[in-house]
């Protein structure tokens, strides 16, 4: 079979492009060959360049669009495999539609299944969130895909030696394919794909996995199979590393593992993900062992492509054929977006949509509009996230009381009755990354199941742990790091740590306290501590008096961050008293629905420690300008537009 697996008419804004060639294709001879690898990474359903949330079309993402720059390289080499790095099946509300509402039967072919099968891809692996919505769910999904999907480090029976290891899916596989060289002659050559996701999967969907599956550590595994890789046959090995681009030190059991899964003698291409990142990229620059500028990780090629089909990651490779195969004699490593922010902030599409892969999915779209669009009841004031990383929030305040609510009833009748039920959130759409346009905007009046899904952007499923005093105090130290220490009497600071998700940002109801940003943050943005003398978090205080150490708390929250994830004082899985059936986003729905009509409104149980003379500047999306004046315990003034079009706001601290 021939790499070439289809010829598309390429189009850019909807005109014939001019084909270009790359040079290792002018340049190959006899016996050398160019061979191109396009990547999609952490896709999460979002086929349709579509905003369920805002309920609106969007340039910046969809594997439609993403499609048209696979068909561009498809038509400027001959040579040409399509891979896809896992995080496909979950992320949007499509994907909750799908396994919530509808379902899949045998024979039914998912969605983002049915718009990868239209692209043709060549094979994929399977990032941690194909795992939200059960085992049995996912094998029915996979069912429906026409290419190969292999992941080895997810074992259903662990055996004594690796390779003998009865895996979930297929651990790798082989590819052979036709390659025509310099001299337009073909040959064959064997192309091994194997995959990995993060092992942190057991605590993350512990509920579906536990007892279940396994996990092995990912270099681990990469060491005993890609031997066996080698053994039959395989000309070049590449990686699907659903796990980012993290420290250059080997650790056991390692969340992002792709710089020591680089250094595999074996591996010759290392395709990644999870991180949501660009490589090449100035996010990875300064890393050991990783080469920011080039797209190289120990010397070897890679490519992280954004997500949501935001980039399609491109390598190519120039082959040279001797007595024992294939190898590569050199590489180049580049990401090609599907829209460029223009001057004035727009976003200019670089392609359009796929004719094919929207028809695939035509009225799976169109049910799931449908779906986001049934209101649930009403709320008397607006529910946004724009103020939420500076002040108590109504949007992160709601997620809060109905945890609490919810996790109050199922206590009932518990050993752990009785006890203070407190709850955590964050706010998920915070800016950030996602951009300035990245926040939950609900005006008053219906609330409709693609608000709540706003509010609560993941299928988390409640859970409740157990902590002291002590560990709340220390819950809330992890939280602060979300701000920079700012010096007293400075003069227009920046306030938030650029390297600090949202996500992390909790805040805990049912007690309150303050936050003195003089002080350094006790903890680093990925939970070590690093000041362990800090205190940041002040007059913390329950039932108006100051918390006790020793008192013991029942915490609401979802089963990734008592699980550890975000490495939280308290929640690393053995402080679970309650795993609960119900998704955190359906928990709102019911919320809402028994209320029929809420009255959002922050009760500002925390705030910063005043500093006389002193102002921080923090950045927010420009739909905060109309709610900037209802913030509670802020004094802002706006302080103009950063070049990413972020509102800048002045804070008197």
């Amino acid at each position: 079979m021939s790499l070439s697996r289809r010829n598309f008419l390429t189009t850019t804004a909807g005109a014939a492009t001019l084909v270009m060639v790359h040079p290792f294709a002018a340049r190959a001879q006899a016996g050398q060959a160019h061979l191109r690898i396009a990547e999609t990474t952490d896709l999460h359903v979002h086929v349709w360049p579509y905003d369920y949330y805002g309920d609106r079309e969007i340039d910046t993402v969809g594997l439609a669009r993403t499609a048209a720059l696979i068909e561009d390289v498809r038509a400027e080499a001959g040579n040409t495999l399509v891979l896809d790095n896992g995080d496909f099946l979950q992320g949007n509300p499509m994907g909750d539609f799908m396994a919530y509402e509808r379902g899949l039967k045998a024979g039914d072919v998912h969605p983002v299944i049915a718009a990868m099968n239209a692209v043709g891809f060549d094979a994929a692996t399977i990032g941690n969130h194909e795992f939200n919505y059960g085992l049995d769910f996912l094998e029915k999904a996979l069912a429906g895909a026409g290419f190969p999907v292999v992941l080895a480090n997810i074992v259903r029976e662990e055996a004594a030696e690796i390779t003998a290891d009865t895996t979930f899916a297929p651990p790798y596989v082989i590819l052979d394919r036709e390659i025509t060289d310099g001299a337009g002659e073909t040959a064959p050559i064997r192309i091994g794909i194997i995959g990995f996701t993060p092992p942190q999967v057991m605590l993350w969907d512990r509920r579906h996995m536990e007892g279940n599956v396994t996990a092995r550590d990912i270099v681990a595994t990469a060491e005993a199979y890609i031997p066996q890789m080698k053994e039959e046959g395989a000309d070049i090995i590449i990686a699907l590393s659903h796990s980012g681009i993290g420290p250059a030190e080997r650790e056991d059991m390692m969340e992002n593992a792709s710089v020591p899964l680089a250094a595999v003698p074996g591996i010759d291409v290392v395709l990644t993900g999870h991180h949501h990142r660009e490589f090449p990229g100035d996010a990875y620059a300064d890393i050991p062992n990783v080469d920011a500028e080039a797209g190289t990780i120990h010397g070897k090629p890679a490519v992280m492509p954004g997500f949501w089909g935001s980039h399609m990651g491109l390598i190519d490779l120039m082959l040279e054929r001797d007595g024992a195969g294939w190898r590569i004699a050199s590489s180049t490593s580049e990401l090609r977006p599907i829209a460029v922010r223009q001057e004035d902030r727009s976003w200019q599409p670089q392609v359009e949509s796929v004719a094919a892969v929207l028809a695939a999915t035509e009225a799976d779209h169109q049910a799931t509009l449908e779906y986001v669009r049934r209101a649930v009841g009403k709320t008397d004031a607006p529910l946004h996230s724009y103020f939420a990383l500076v002040a108590d929030d109504p949007s992160v305040q709601i997620v809060s009381i109905a945890q609490k609510w919810y996790v109050e009833q199922l206590l009932a009748g518990t050993e752990n009755e009785g006890l203070p039920v407190l709850s955590a959130a964050a706010p998920f759409k915070a800016g950030g990354r996602g951009g300035p346009e990245y926040y939950t905007d609900v005006p008053a009046g219906d609330v409709a199941i693609r608000n709540v899904a706003d509010l609560y952007l993941y299928p988390n499923t409640v859970r409740a742990v157990k902590v002291t005093g002590a560990q709340v105090k220390d819950w809330l130290e992890r939280s602060a790091g979300m701000f920079n220490q700012v010096e007293p009497g400075a003069e227009d600071a920046i306030l938030l740590n650029p390297d600090f998700p949202s996500y992390n940002f909790d805040v805990i109801d049912g007690v309150t306290y303050r936050i003195d940003l003089s002080q350094p943050a006790r903890f680093d943005p990925e939970g070590a501590v690093v000041a362990p003398d800090a205190n940041r978090i002040t007059d913390l205080k329950f039932d108006g008096q100051d918390i006790d150490p020793e008192q013991e708390f029942i915490i609401a929250t979802n089963n990734y961050r008592a699980s550890g994830g975000g490495s939280f004082p308290g929640a690393d899985g053995s402080t679970i008293v309650l795993e609960a059936p119900d998704t955190n986003r359906d928990v709102i729905v019911r919320y809402i629905v028994e209320q029929g009509t809420i009255s959002p409104s922050a009760d500002a149980n925390w705030s910063f420690v005043p500093m006389e003379g002193t102002t921080a500047i923090f950045e927010t999306g420009p739909g905060g300008a109309s709610y900037a004046d209802g913030v509670p315990g802020v004094v802002l003034e706006e302080a103009g537009t950063s070049d990413e079009g972020f509102l800048r706001f002045r804070m008197t601290m």
